[in-house]
């Protein structure tokens, strides 16, 4: 078993006013040259948007990029035709594929809104375009993972890659195992609130740990723990 330690202090910071964002992975002007992917997972932005500002419409191709909003509303439109408002509970997720332009913005005019932003390498390349949320219950997470993103579950959002994301609210002194669907793939661990160990590693709000050359990963809540889990290959 190998890991890698990423704490939420020591991630990247851009702050411009209107957006507050860090940045797990190398992006924008933060570079980190042993920051700059885990496997298939590219980038994981936390931002916090301010009320009635946002992201400009804006192009990607080749990328599935998902948005978790942590609390408040995002509004998204898209050249597909998409025009909707993600809210908390919801995953949404968009196959950039061959081409798409796309804003988000926060829905409220007088709350923040705070969401991960997630970018992972497609398996395959210049697909059509396509978009796809989804509401997920806070019961399907307690105590258990809740897959919110996967290439094969009907349950969840559909990724273009073989790549699953699952969300566990973890009690205080609950324990939990995760089972990798395959052994050749590593687990992204990040830790949204709460305290926890992960293999014995100790993580604290925001902090992110990887864990690959194994079959399974152990989990303890200290605290209650709200973390999202990132299964991705590894080459």
């Amino acid at each position: 078993m190998k890991k890698v330690l990423h704490l939420g202090k020591e991630r990247g910071h851009a702050n411009f006013g209107w957006l507050d964002s860090h940045h797990s992975f190398s992006f924008g002007n933060y570079f980190h040259p042993e920051k700059i992917q885990f496997g298939a997972l590219r980038v994981l932005n936390d931002d916090s948007v301010e009320a009635g500002m946002g992201f400009g419409t804006h192009p990607h191709d080749n990328m599935e990029i998902i948005s978790i909003p942590l609390s408040g509303e995002l509004a998204h439109k898209d050249s597909t035709g998409t025009n909707g408002v993600i809210q908390t509970g919801e995953v949404q997720i968009m196959s950039a594929g061959s081409g798409i332009r796309h804003s988000e913005f926060n829905h409220s005019l007088k709350d923040k809104v705070n969401f991960l932003q997630i970018w992972i390498l497609p398996k395959e390349r210049n697909i059509s375009p396509r978009y796809e949320q989804k509401a997920f219950a806070k019961e399907g997470k307690l105590n258990s993972f809740q897959t919110v993103v996967s290439p094969n579950e009907p349950n969840a959002v559909w990724i273009n890659q073989d790549a699953y994301f699952s969300l566990s609210l973890l009690e205080e002194g609950k324990e939990l195992d995760y089972k990798l669907k395959n052994p050749n793939h590593g687990l992204y661990v990040f830790l949204i609130n709460g305290k926890l160990n992960a293999e014995d590693q100790p993580l604290e709000r925001r902090d992110a740990v990887g864990i690959w050359e194994t079959e399974q990963v152990h989990f303890k809540a200290e605290k209650e723990s709200e973390f999202l889990v990132i299964e991705v290959p590894m080459n």
